[in-house]
């Protein structure tokens, strides 16, 4: 294994000098500076990971805090940020949170105590008083507080998007199974289903039941809706892992999807297309979301300016057999 020591023999330079390239610290000459990089390249060396974030105190460790590992989507989310924090050096710490704020507040312990550069953070119960204020943060997906940097979906309008679909299909009374109300991206979707329902004569409250973001809980919600509505002939369900619980219920009850049942979901992610029928959605660009979020703590980490705090992506309407009559 080849030595600093090697590195200086070979571009024929002081260790002090191959250390100075290294930590991007003093002046050293263009030239010499190109040499010495062709050198730990031809002699593969690798710098002392841990030597350089004692001497940055750094340690290009990023965390990313989830509140669900077993969602789908945030393993897709979490593939884009490990992406591009190996890109540019970083490595990627994830952390499972369960929703749960001590166990979040625990967490930010660690981060502080390990030296982690930056964070990102997917959580509803965080509030800004309970962050590190040495620690950059960017959210992904929620929203904390205006004045950190946010990445997120448009799900207001992508609500409307699903809702205004199943109505165009000839829907003539729609449910929804809405994620839980405390959290921001579920009252959003909620919203723009209101927005497209709620002065219809057949609406009703109760045509609103939750699921919790959860498979099996949104199958129980549905069985209760599909009880209490049974000439219900659409349902929107507020992310795709509920509307495979949706779709489970709809089955056991006998009836079809789409010709009895039409069933739309939302966030895009690969669990839709792999069921039977396959899912309508209405896809989130969660990889870019991931990327988009890294480049921006990657940005406050180096003091590098960043041109907008605030990301609101646009979402698509993919039709698939389960509204496609």
């Amino acid at each position: 294994m080849s030595t600093i020591r090697d590195v200086a023999k070979r571009a024929q330079v002081s260790v002090a000098t191959v250390s100075r390239v290294i930590n991007n610290s003093g002046y050293v000459q263009s030239e010499t500076r190109e040499r010495v990089l062709k050198a730990m390249q031809d002699l593969n060396y690798k710098p002392n990971a841990i030597a350089q974030s004692l001497n940055h105190k750094k340690t290009r460790n990023i965390a990313l805090v989830v509140p669900d590992i077993t969602n789908p989507f945030f393993p897709e989310l979490a593939r884009a940020v490990e992406d591009v924090a190996r890109i540019y050096g970083y490595t990627v710490i994830l952390c499972n949170s369960d929703e749960d704020l001590k166990k979040e507040q625990g967490y930010m312990d660690i981060i502080q105590q390990k030296y982690i550069d930056g964070l990102i953070l997917v959580s509803h119960t965080l509030k800004l008083n309970h962050l590190i204020d040495e620690v950059p943060v960017v959210l992904l997906d929620r929203l904390v507080d205006q004045n950190i940097p946010t990445v997120t979906a448009k799900n207001y309008e992508g609500a409307i998007l699903a809702t205004r679909h199943l109505l165009d299909i000839g829907c003539r009374k729609i449910g929804h199974i809405c994620g839980p109300k405390y959290i921001p991206t579920a009252q959003r979707r909620l919203q723009g289903y209101l927005h497209v329902v709620e002065q219809m004569e057949w609406f009703s409250d109760s045509l609103i039941v939750e699921g919790n973001f959860q498979l099996e809980l949104a199958k129980e919600a549905t069985l209760h809706l599909l009880a209490e509505h049974a000439d219900i002939d659409g349902i929107f369900a507020g992310n795709d892992l509920m509307a495979v619980g949706a779709l489970k219920a709809i089955h056991q009850t006998g009836r079809k999807v789409p010709q009895d049942i039409a069933l739309i979901g939302f966030d895009g992610i690969f669990l839709s297309k792999a069921m039977e029928p396959e899912l309508s959605t209405v896809a989130q660009p969660i990889y870019d979301m991931g990327a988009i979020a890294t480049r921006l703590l990657l940005k406050k980490i180096e003091d590098q300016p960043i041109d907008s705090a605030y990301h609101e992506l646009d979402v698509t309407l993919l039709q698939r057999a389960s509204t496609r009559r």
